[in-house]
């Protein structure tokens, strides 16, 4: 399930005075990062939701929701277009720097090395100090066997890990759940990965799409894919029924199916990449959208 929740920046400042309170809010001092939350991970937001801003209100919105950092869309219909990823990316990473904050993981386009823009892109995120990327979302072909389409995925992969050990980033996939979806199952994702350096190529591992593909699975899966786990995504869902069928409905944070017991396993565990939230369900905009992030933020950390 997918929302559509992006909003202009019109919108923004209609519904939202940043002003001397998002500057305020900027400050260091009053940032809730990783060192005060006892956790040994930063949390970071995805900014697809409110990717339309400017990059210096994009920067105050995090400073104010309380992440560490970002994940920013670089891809297209994204928050820095791969074409222009040269000169817009550095804007990008100076206005969070400005606040104490910094761009964790670029999520791209970039699914094999064929496409003329993966280089370009990719050596604008490594010269920027950025160590991860996240690939595009793979998806299965119906009509062709499984495990064919595995090899071809896999023969892909290789080449990109050369390039990303050249350039010293690490690719992440994230396990997304749907119909034809390479990595719902995380099964394959793991068979895709298991020949790789997870130095240069992991997983997101998000517990929401781990929940809805796999019932009470998860543990299971978790424990597979650990030696290649560099971040974990948060979200919640509930299933709601429709008419004769039953659909995946996303949800704030503690509010659907998602156990907190995969926290524990998480503090449990070496793990210390990002924590990354999502947001799925309909937000609204301005003021709104940040405080509906914030009480979502105020739940993962109780859960960690």
């Amino acid at each position: 399930m997918k929302h559509e929740h992006s909003f202009s920046r019109r919108d923004f400042l209609a519904r939202m005075t940043v002003g001397a309170t998002a500057i305020k809010l900027s400050n260091p001092d009053s940032a809730l990062g990783a060192a005060q939350t006892g956790t040994r991970s930063k949390i970071i937001g995805f900014t697809k939701p409110f990717q339309k801003l400017t990059f210096d209100e994009t920067a105050d919105v995090v400073a104010e929701v309380g992440w560490d950092g970002t994940e920013c869309p670089v891809r297209q219909k994204g928050q820095v277009l791969p074409e222009r990823v040269e000169e817009d990316l550095p804007r990008m990473v100076e206005a969070l720097r400005r606040r104490n904050r910094e761009l964790v993981i670029a999520v791209t386009d970039v699914r094999n090395t064929k496409d003329p823009l993966t280089e370009k892109v990719l050596r604008a995120v490594s010269k920027l100090g950025i160590k991860f990327y996240r690939l595009a979302h793979l998806r299965y072909d119906r009509v062709k066997p499984i495990p064919g389409q595995l090899n071809e995925i896999k023969a892909e992969l290789r080449e990109l890990h050369a390039m990303n050990k050249e350039l010293g980033l690490c690719a992440l996939y994230e396990n997304h759940s749907g119909i034809d979806s390479v990595g719902a199952a995380v099964w394959d994702m793991y068979e895709l990965l298991k020949d790789f350096d997870p130095k240069y190529f992991g997983i997101c591992f998000d517990i929401g799409h781990a929940t809805l593909e796999g019932g009470e699975a998860w543990p299971t899966n978790f424990r597979l894919i650990q030696p290649f786990l560099r971040s974990v995504y948060v979200k919640d869902f509930f299933w709601k029924k429709t008419g004769a069928s039953w659909k995946a409905e996303w949800c704030p944070l503690g509010e659907g199916m998602v156990s907190k017991s995969f926290f524990q396993l998480l503090n449990i565990s070496n793990f210390s990449g990002p924590i990354v939230q999502h947001h799925e369900y309909p937000l609204g905009t301005g003021r709104e959208m940040v405080n509906l992030m914030k009480k979502d933020l105020v739940k993962l950390k109780g859960w960690l």
